[in-house]
């Protein structure tokens, strides 16, 4: 290719690059054996563990991971959407989210329990004994933190475009 072709291309404008980079890639988490594949992946390659050596706190993460996959796709899609659509935006502000543990949540929330369910049983383990390696996420001490989460649960659920920011 000649130097005076090359230059000649012009710039992707913000519209066709957006096009370009997609978010296609990202895993889908549509029935038991993508699951059981999404699992192994990250047990494998994000905790770096095999079955001979993975503890069930290895396990927990890896199922976390997954579900995480899956939710990131749909938050991007989101964020996408609002970009497009330009709707109104709620901030909501709060020195403390009390959110509590958020796993079997998720799970509920994008309708994947199921799955995930059947996958764990299939390879012998038990969504009720990993949640138990599930830290609190305490990011306040109760009444106020716990509300906060609520609204932010309900935007959510309502499908508003809200945001929760916290001071640190």
């Amino acid at each position: 290719m000649s130097k005076s072709s090359s230059s000649s291309k012009t710039p992707l404008t913000d519209k066709d690059r957006r096009k370009q980079i997609s978010i296609r890639g990202l895993p889908v988490l549509e029935n038991v054996a993508s699951v059981k594949k999404t699992f192994n992946r990250h047990l494998h390659f994000t905790i770096v563990k095999d079955r001979n050596v993975a503890t069930n706190r290895d396990y927990f993460l890896s199922i976390a991971y997954t579900v995480r996959d899956h939710l990131v796709g749909r938050w991007i899609r989101t964020q996408q959407h609002y970009y497009e659509t330009d709707p109104k935006r709620v901030y909501y502000l709060s020195l403390e989210y009390y959110m509590g543990r958020s796993l079997s949540n998720m799970m509920i929330n994008l309708g994947i329990e199921s799955e995930l369910d059947e996958a764990l049983y299939e390879l012998g383990l038990s969504i009720e004994e990993l949640e138990e390696f599930e830290e609190d996420a305490g990011l306040g001490n109760g009444g106020l933190g716990r509300l906060a989460a609520c609204f932010l649960d309900s935007m959510a659920t309502l499908g508003l475009a809200g945001y929760g920011y916290g001071l640190r």
